[in-house]
């Protein structure tokens, strides 16, 4: 849209607007905000448009609209509300997610769900012709990452959901102060939401229009009918692809990992990690471990700020599965969950009779009817296909700002961020990587754990479950310009960089024979507390093809120190064994995967591929399937 004086949109604005909300808007001097909320008035046509600040007041207006709508329902306990995706709305949807970008550059995308940027914004802005009518927009204004420091990132959102504004003020730090202070010209990320026309239930029912269309050029995220907070709430996953194009392009980086802080009692030391796992592979589970500090669960940016490899968390709160959180596997998840009086949402969970939430796993009876994502469900519905419909979905969510969280850390807020000092990379993995190793170096640890990482299919993603995936970086999803340049920026990022961190590869889901967990969930603390301890110089380790492993004797110590328990060697040899076979598959299949679908990948990076299964080739006739712990030499 060509550049317009502010004063195009006034006469409109003005009808649309209460004379509050107009002042509001007009209050920032932002020429460029002024233009989005009228371009997106007069394209998508709402009855009114609320202009929200900062005040809580605007807060309570969002929450008490949400109920009024009946988007959100209140449950049993004070500040608790539910909040029904439809059916087949359930999870990201990759197939309606495209990144727009120049018709040269769509051949480099690859997988990386790419069109053309013309024809995109004109089907897009097509469906969104109208599409507000008979409803209220409501504009809000966020921030990623703490307000006024090196990491933020203005924000700014215009829905028809009050959900979405509802879930958005939990997540995220609120941002008219920060747009009042902006210099002018200063960019910002712009989002444009509608759920579209809803059924009697209040869900999207156009989902053959449902679309997620990702803008890197002019930075904005145009989404259509849908609802799931995955694809509706802007500064989440939208935000997140386009940050990535603009750490890229800037020489910083965003990437899918929690921020965490391992506490060291003993020595009276905290020690940051972050950490990226695909969806539902344990990380939120490791970001909330018992005796640890939360910072973030989820995004994170990276600058290099003054030689230290610094990091903040963009979100305020958590979106999590809440699958399987009881009060065994994740206790402060679930006794926050259980408090009375937090501004909670939960989604896709069953509302029982009690009016009280239940979920997949969590550890308690629930009820045999009441209401649930597929509407009013009884035990043996089944969908239209027979097939029994469970009582609650297993990409069912909770929302929830972080601050209401015992373990968080105090530096959460901090707006230089926190130093970090060691990275995790972690998937689904049965049968082939052992449940941590330490990499040689940066660049050997982003091609030979991150590039390969591989991930079961989980419910996170609308389609079939248990499919082992490739997902580069744990981040595939999310990439947003050639992936080749983008793990050329990640190798690069650490130059100038004082102390680099090591980078560890974490598997919390190796099966035995009768497939079976070899470990219960919360070994993960083992794990953790042996690299806090590696990247402090107080343990050694054993070498592996690919890195470093633990020594028996300091993980037996640490079984018996965290849990008092006896961690067995032959348990030990079992896990941490080298299964030669499977790596030479694993990165035999990433090739496969880089060659179809990276065209710019680097022929470097292959070379280091093959001639890594070259090697465990060549040792499979010295040592058989398997190398043992301490087995190894070059």
């Amino acid at each position: 849209m060509p550049k317009l004086d502010q004063n195009h949109f006034a006469p409109l604005l003005k009808s649309k607007m209460s004379p509050e909300s107009y002042r509001k808007l007009t209050d920032l001097e932002n020429e460029a905000l002024f233009n989005f909320v009228g371009e997106y008035t007069e394209l998508c046509e709402p009855d009114s448009v609320y202009m929200c600040d900062d005040s809580n007041e605007d807060a309570e207006y969002i929450r008490e609209n949400s109920l009024k709508t009946r988007e959100e329902k209140p449950l049993t306990k004070k500040g608790h509300t539910i909040h029904y995706d439809g059916y087949n709305d359930q999870g990201r949807a990759p197939g309606a997610t495209k990144n727009l970008v120049s018709k040269e550059l769509v051949p480099l995308m690859g997988a990386l769900l790419a069109k053309e940027r013309e024809e995109g914004l004109a089907e897009v802005r097509e469906i969104l012709k109208g599409i507000m009518k008979g409803k209220e927009a409501i504009v809000k204004l966020s921030c990623e990452g703490p307000t006024r420091s090196p990491f933020s990132i203005a924000c700014a959102q215009i829905t028809d959901s009050f959900y979405v504004g509802h879930s958005e003020d939990l997540l995220y730090r609120r941002g008219y102060d920060h747009f009042r202070l902006m210099a002018p010209g200063e960019r910002f990320f712009r989002f444009v939401h509608s759920a579209g026309r809803l059924d009697e239930n209040g869900n999207s029912i156009e989902l053959d229009k449902r679309r997620i269309y990702q803008d890197l050029d002019d930075y904005i995220v145009l989404s259509t009918n849908n609802q799931y907070a995955g694809n509706s709430v802007g500064l989440k996953k939208h935000s997140m692809r386009l940050s990535i194009k603009l750490a890229g392009t800037e020489g910083w980086l965003c990437e899918h990992m929690f921020v965490m802080s391992v506490q060291n009692e003993k020595k009276g030391r905290s020690t940051c990690f972050c950490g990226a796992f695909p969806s539902a592979c344990g990380k939120t589970a490791t970001a909330m471990l018992p005796g640890e500090k939360i910072i973030g669960d989820d995004i994170a940016y990276f600058r290099n700020i003054n030689g230290e490899f610094r990091a903040v968390n963009v979100e305020n709160g958590i979106f999590g599965i809440i699958k399987d959180v009881n009060a065994v596997d994740d206790p402060l998840i679930f006794k926050t969950l259980q408090t009375p009086g937090l501004e909670i949402i939960f989604s896709n969970v069953l509302t029982g009779p009690d009016n009280e939430p239940y979920w997949q796993g969590m550890g308690v009876s629930h009820p045999k009817k009441g209401w649930s994502f597929s509407g009013d469900w009884f035990e043996g519905k089944t969908d239209d296909k027979g097939v029994p419909i469970p009582y609650a979905h297993s990409n069912a969510r909770y929302t929830l700002r972080l601050g209401y969280l015992e373990n968080i850390d105090p530096a959460f807020d901090d707006k230089n961020g926190v130093p970090v000092k060691g990275i995790i990379y972690g998937g689904r993995d049965s049968d082939t990587s052992v449940p941590i190793e330490e990499s040689t170096d940066w660049k050997s640890g982003i091609i030979l754990k991150a590039c390969t990482l591989e991930s079961e299919t989980t419910s996170a993603v609308i389609g079939q479950e248990g499919v082992l995936a490739p997902q580069p970086m744990a981040n595939l999803d999310f990439i947003s310009y050639p992936i080749g340049a983008y793990i050329a920026n990640n190798i690069k990022f650490v130059e100038g960089i004082e102390k680099v961190p090591p980078i560890y590869a974490v598997n919390y889901f190796l099966r035995d024979e009768k497939g079976q967990f070899l470990t219960h969930k919360l070994a993960k603390k083992v794990w953790l507390h042996w690299a806090e301890q590696r990247i402090h110089k107080e343990v050694g380790a054993y070498r592996t093809p690919l890195g470093f492993i633990p020594k028996y004797e300091d993980l037996k110590a640490l079984f018996a120190e965290i849990f008092a328990e006896d961690f067995s060697e032959g348990l030990y040899r079992e896990l941490f064994k080298f299964r030669i076979d499977p790596w030479i598959a694993k990165i035999s299949r990433a090739v496969r995967f880089y060659y179809h679908n990276a065209p710019d990948c680097p022929k470097e990076y292959f070379q280091i591929w093959k001639s890594t299964v070259h090697k465990l080739t060549a040792l499979k006739e010295r040592h058989g399937k398997f190398i043992e712990p301490g087995a190894y030499s070059e």
